[in-house]
């Protein structure tokens, strides 16, 4: 088949002049998150559930009444109305779930729903759509309730030559349920290079360097800055989020296909969470601070210890080393986003949370976002190159195989437009 550029696709006209849940609600969901100052592995998780609700609402509408013939994530359409209207559904199930996550945000929901339905013509469609998205939301949520992301857990600090020497929260991840893939073990890395390696002194000896607070880059700091992402912002699932979100604004997208690619989007970034978990604390690597300022204990004659050294991000990271969180995600992301349109490289220009006064950055590629989120880390000093290159093949790994058996037509597998998938 022959690709069609997703800008080319036209909207269907009863469309055009309706609102955006799918815009709407993820924002209100990172809101929420930002609000909590929830950790990554939560906001993707969040992701999930919100949008495999919406997807699920409306695919299982559109499937009712013969119009589409898709896959459904989580609930299956059983007992989908014939004439309920898909954008009410949608609304009503992202509100569904995020009234159970954010239960001090009830008022702020109640109102946003309301508006939502108001909008739309049809009050019998409207109130059918309604009330099938507050189910399906409810049983998203019911269904995830026990999936491995609670209670909350801290792993001990390590000891010893090569170890992580702090506290890592959140280890409960390491068991989080998949929403999509089969095995998260196969995406679990055999781990970092050996300390005495020449592979480690070469990675050592470039973040040294290219990684130090003491060389002045501004450049390099602009890159650190727009992926940092620390605590209250919407963390690297949340702004990949944000990047689909300012992708499809550019593109006419109707709704069925724009909840298909959030879900798709977030399932990959929930199913990339216990993976980077596991093999963080599998080998609780020692980041490049600890690694520079006790070079002399490493065992290797070609690294050298520097007990003043200092990273760029002037933090040394808050878990384990290998591998890079910010590179998994960053590349589930972007394999979902250039699978969905059949296409790499569109451009896009996008203001990050860490965004410095708000400036945008250009880029030509989903890859090149991806790849630049994952330097970014390097550059501020707290990962080195070979966490990076791991966590980019993990994430790919993982996107490529929801892209290849997720919320496909019964009928060939497609994803946007005419391509090939």
């Amino acid at each position: 088949m022959q690709l069609i550029p997703a800008g080319s696709q036209p909207a269907r006209a009863s469309h055009t002049a309706k609102p955006d849940p799918v815009k709407v609600w993820n924002q209100i969901a990172l809101e929420s998150a930002r609000a909590r100052r929830a950790s990554d592995a939560d906001i993707a998780r969040l992701a999930a559930l919100v949008n495999v609700a919406m997807y699920d609402a409306v695919n299982n509408l559109s499937t009712g009444c013969g119009r589409a013939d898709r896959t459904h994530a989580l609930v299956p359409p059983d007992r989908a109305p014939s004439d309920g209207n898909e954008y009410a559904a949608a609304s009503a199930a992202a509100h569904a779930v995020l009234e159970r996550l954010f239960p001090e945000n009830a008022a702020r929901f109640a109102a946003q729903l309301a508006a939502d339905l108001k909008a739309l013509p049809g009050r019998s469609s409207v109130n059918a759509g309604r009330i099938y998205g507050s189910s399906i939301g409810a049983q998203v949520v019911a269904a995830r309730s026990n999936d491995g992301s609670s209670p909350v857990q801290v792993g001990p600090p390590g000891y010893g030559v090569g170890q992580f020497t702090g506290a890592f929260a959140g280890i409960q991840y390491r068991n989080l349920k998949p929403f999509a893939i089969a095995n998260p073990a196969e995406y679990v890395t055999g781990g970092p290079p050996a300390l005495e390696s020449v592979d480690y002194a070469a990675a050592f000896a470039e973040v040294k360097v290219i990684g130090s607070a003491a060389l002045v880059d501004a450049d390099k700091a602009a890159i650190y800055q727009y992926w940092s992402l620390s605590a209250g912002t919407a963390q690297p699932p949340g702004e990949w989020m944000k990047i689909a979100i300012t992708v499809t604004e550019a593109r006419a997208i109707d709704l069925e296909d724009k909840v298909r690619l959030f879900a798709l989007v977030a399932m990959a970034l929930a199913d990339t969470v216990a993976p980077t978990v596991t093999t963080k604390l599998t080998y609780s690597s020692w980041r490049p601070l600890t690694a520079i300022r006790a070079a002399a204990d490493d065992q290797n004659p070609e690294t050298e210890a520097n007990p003043k050294w200092s990273p760029r991000a002037g933090t040394a990271g808050s878990s384990p080393e290998h591998i890079s969180g910010h590179s998994s995600f960053s590349a589930a992301a972007a394999t979902v986003l250039a699978g969905f349109f059949c296409q790499d490289e569109i451009a896009f220009s996008h203001v990050s949370d860490s965004s410095l006064g708000g400036e945008a950055r250009r880029f030509r590629s989903f890859s090149a976002a991806a790849a630049e989120a994952g330097r970014s880390r390097v550059l501020g000093g707290i990962h080195f190159e070979f966490s990076n290159q791991a966590g980019l093949e993990a994430g790919r790994g993982v996107a490529s195989e929801i892209l290849g058996k997720m919320l496909l037509k019964r009928r060939g597998k497609t994803h946007h437009g005419r391509c090939p998938l």
